[in-house]
């Protein structure tokens, strides 16, 4: 039996990729995961491309693994993802060692890629965008925690001008409807009780059924979903505000899985620079979205990202996003110094910025950010919340472990029969990057 080694980089979808692969070449060609990269037959990098840094990590990391190659040459290594999209041949031109590249929409090709590779003893290279055929593959669920991602659609139809997935992940395109609840079933037979759904743009996802013209929307989706009794929560990344309608608010109203909490990427909080990013809505717009959500569900908190020093960004708007961050009061954000990516039209806009402006203005960001996620975690003293009860603590054979709908970790004394239930705790204490609470009966 061959032992594969998967290493992920990136976002949740890419974490979700890694899942698939780890079944189909488990199903198709007997290999087992390990989790040391010493033992195995078989090094795959599952890679992304959404800055630049992503890149020289890549052949950071080849280059370690090339040191194996050396003394086992049998062993194979294998590149995947965003990078392999966008680089493709320059990676084996880098890195001539490497055996297989493949790409976001090819991972069901890998048992036969390694097979090719294996015979013909030639660089294996499939990067081809083909949609949703690797969800054909029946992905087997032996996953021991309680939450699971999943996939409902694969690209994105956006625009934006700092962005490279369109290149990379292709054209968007959904998933049959039937085909994800399928899925989440098998999940939920498999004790997953939270899932997350995942896609570049999810709010932008469609399915139409051409046999009976059935039209399913985001919304539509998440009410069959909820539908599903096994499944406690919902949660969804990433949205678009472009494409957040009122549609979608509503569902806040009819479905009491969707948790209190939403990540909504807003970018910036100057209209100026949204426009030059293309993003499709301004600041007033985004403030109506969470005005709107917050009448439904006073508790939800809001989450985004952030990208700072984008070509054209002045002081003025810096400062404008600093206003945003304190009007909306985010929770848990992210931010980023701008990164040039390949063929992308914001690579040829004109950057006057320095990196050490740059740099500075992330850092100031993310101390307003990291005070900001201090606030939100001492107003939860006091405050009794829902929380999904994943396990037994580790050290503690008395006390569980789980998460708050804003995913914060909280531990609390409580027999094993709460595990994979919810249950209302009050935080009673914050304890480095974790909340202790009781159970209130």
């Amino acid at each position: 039996m061959k032992k594969i080694y998967i290493k992920t980089w990136g976002c949740q979808m890419n974490e979700y990729d890694s899942f698939m692969i780890r079944n189909i070449l488990e199903k198709k060609i007997n290999c087992k995961n390990t989790k040391k990269y010493k033992k195995a037959d078989i090094l795959i990098l599952n890679t992304c491309s959404i800055r630049k840094k992503s890149q020289e990590k890549l052949f950071h990391q080849l280059g370690r693994w090339k040191i194996l190659k050396k003394k086992n040459p049998k062993i194979i290594i294998a590149v995947g993802g965003c990078v392999a999209n966008q680089e493709e041949k320059k990676i084996y031109s880098r890195a001539p060692y490497v055996d297989i590249i493949f790409g976001t929409q090819t991972i069901h090709k890998l048992p036969k890629m390694i097979y090719e590779r294996k015979k013909n003893k030639n660089i294996s290279i499939n990067t081809k965008l083909e949609g949703i055929k690797k969800f054909n593959i029946n992905t087997l669920y032996k996953k021991k925690n309680l939450s699971s991602y999943i996939t409902i659609m694969e690209g994105c139809n956006k625009k934006c001008t700092f962005c490279i997935v369109p290149t990379t992940r292709g054209k968007e395109i959904s998933r049959p409807y039937k085909d994800i609840i399928l899925e989440i079933k098998n999940m939920a037979k498999n004790n997953i009780k939270e899932i997350t759904l995942l896609g570049q743009n999810v709010n932008s996802y469609f399915y139409k059924n051409n046999i009976c013209e059935y039209k399913c929307t985001f919304s539509k989706l998440l009410h069959k979903i909820s539908e599903i009794e096994e499944i406690k929560r919902i949660r969804f990344i990433t949205s678009h505000p472009k494409d957040f309608s009122n549609e979608i608010i509503n569902t806040y109203k009819k479905i009491p899985k969707l948790v209190n909490f939403l990540h909504l990427p807003i970018q910036s909080g100057s209209n100026k620079i949204l426009k030059l990013m293309k993003r499709g809505y301004n600041v007033q717009r985004y403030k109506k979205i969470i005005t709107k959500i917050l009448k439904i569900r006073p508790n939800m908190k809001i989450s985004s990202d952030f990208i700072i020093g984008f070509p054209g960004e002045t002081k003025k708007d810096f400062y404008k996003t600093i206003k945003i961050i304190s009007e909306i009061n985010f929770d848990n954000s992210f931010s980023f110094i701008y990164s040039k990516r390949p063929n992308t039209i914001a690579s040829k806009m004109i950057d006057n910025i320095t990196l050490e402006e740059k740099k500075k203005r992330l850092y100031k960001i993310q101390k307003i950010l990291a005070y900001k996620k201090i606030q939100w975690n001492r107003r939860m003293i006091g405050t009794t919340q829902s929380v999904l009860v994943h396990k037994k603590h580790e050290k503690f054979s008395k006390k569980l472990i789980g998460t708050t709908e804003n995913n914060r970790t909280v531990y609390f004394n409580g027999n094993k029969n709460k595990i994979g239930k919810i249950v209302k705790i009050k935080i009673t204490k914050i304890k480095k990057k974790c909340f202790k609470g009781k159970i209130i009966d």
